[in-house]
């Protein structure tokens, strides 16, 4: 049986990721593909785990890819999160991932409407109200915010009175229907660090609409891409991103044809069966990520590149901050001042070249930012370290 390892799997993500030297990548569609999608719970993430990784990234190429040419689509997908998906990839996320999230989230919507006291038959509320959420977007080819949606809608304006639920039932009304692939985040409305989407019904965006994948297709699709991108991976890790069932894995893993291997530490990891060739280790490479960027989110066993310092660089929910890459390894994160500058803060010892390289990176990186700040609502304890 193949070993694979910690150093070859951190010489993997630099490569497949596209942050070591020579690995740089064309254009977002090609990134996102490579990293299998973009975390985008933050909307400033998708574009700064872009500028990582490719070549002379501007602000403007993911615009353009996600509103223009609508190679990229934010979707809502495993474990609840927005993800910015490569467009081929969509039908496998609807038809999987998507679809667990929309049955959970319309099952727990329909519990507290009636729970709460606003109406007695929640199943009949909440189909009405998606009815005319869907019936509005309809005559709207161009979107509408959820703030015009809620006003547009009776029903929500009926029970709004019982407890202020338009706000709150209006966005959740819209993120069932995302995830259920009915309507989808258009044109957002303000900048690239702020999302307010003009949300618009899927056939309008995308134009002709291909039928979700069967469940268990899905799934395949998924694994096979992830593990092309995060391979070696284990069963744990794929049943926490994918927000899945063992058996939802297992069988993925047995319909992609994927090969076990062994990893340092005596775990069971898993390949691509045409991907079992070593990887070379690359020329030595420093990364700066966003908070929640792909990689430092895709898998749940993260010892062999993050080592102990999950407590300093992971909020209390496993939301990860800001990170700082040296080889494959996190050895810090990063931050900025009230000028806008990034400075590195490291939780480690590092080698002089790795400390040049880093700093050089924030350099850069405060260049493209060009004073602006990019907040969050995830900061780790070593973000807010001011000692």
């Amino acid at each position: 049986m193949r070993h694979v390892t910690d150093e070859e799997r951190r010489a993997r993500l630099g490569v497949r990721h596209g942050l070591a030297p020579g690995s740089r990548l064309p254009d977002p569609e090609t990134a996102t593909a490579a990293v299998t999608v973009l975390h985008s719970t933050e909307p400033a993430t998708p574009y700064l785990s872009l500028w990582a990784r490719v070549e002379g990234f501007v602000r403007a190429d993911l615009d353009r890819a996600l509103e223009t040419d609508r190679t990229l689509v934010k979707q809502l997908a495993m474990r609840r999160t927005l993800f910015v998906f490569p467009r081929d990839l969509l039908p496998a996320a609807w038809g999987s991932a998507s679809a667990r999230v929309a049955a959970t989230e319309r099952a727990r919507m329909v519990k507290d409407v009636v729970r709460e006291g606003h109406v007695e038959d929640g199943e009949t509320w909440v189909r009405a109200v998606r009815d005319e959420v869907l019936a509005l977007l309809a005559t709207r080819p161009d979107g509408l915010t959820a703030a015009e949606i809620r006003a547009g809608l009776p029903a929500l304006a009926a029970v709004a009175t019982a407890g202020g639920i338009g706000p709150t039932y209006t966005n959740r009304t819209l993120t069932g229907l995302g995830a259920d692939a009915l309507v989808v985040r258009g044109t957002n409305t303000q900048h690239w660090r702020v999302s307010r989407p003009r949300w618009t019904l899927v056939e309008h965006w995308l134009g002709e609409v291909p039928a979700p994948l069967p469940t268990a297709e899905g799934y395949a699709a998924l694994v096979r891409r992830w593990l092309w991108s995060f391979g070696p991976g284990t069963e744990a890790d794929l049943v926490w991103w994918l927000g899945a069932t063992k058996g939802a894995v297992r069988a993925a893993l047995a319909d992609v044809g994927a090969v076990e291997v062994t990893v340092d530490g005596g775990g069971t990891g898993w390949l691509l069966p045409d991907d079992l060739e070593p990887v070379a280790t690359p020329a030595d490479w420093a990364a700066l990520l966003p908070v929640l960027d792909a990689a430092v989110m895709g898998w749940k066993e993260r010892g062999w590149y993050l080592g102990p310092h999950a407590p300093l660089l992971f909020d209390r929910n496993g939301n990860a901050g800001t990170t700082a890459w040296w080889n494959g390894r996190v050895v810090g994160c990063w931050v900025q001042d009230a000028a806008g500058t990034v400075a590195v803060r490291l939780v480690e010892d590092v080698p002089v070249a790795a400390r040049a390289q880093l700093d050089a990176e924030a350099a850069r990186l405060t260049a493209w930012l060009a004073g602006e700040r990019v907040g969050t609502v995830y900061p780790s304890p070593a973000m807010r370290d001011r000692s």
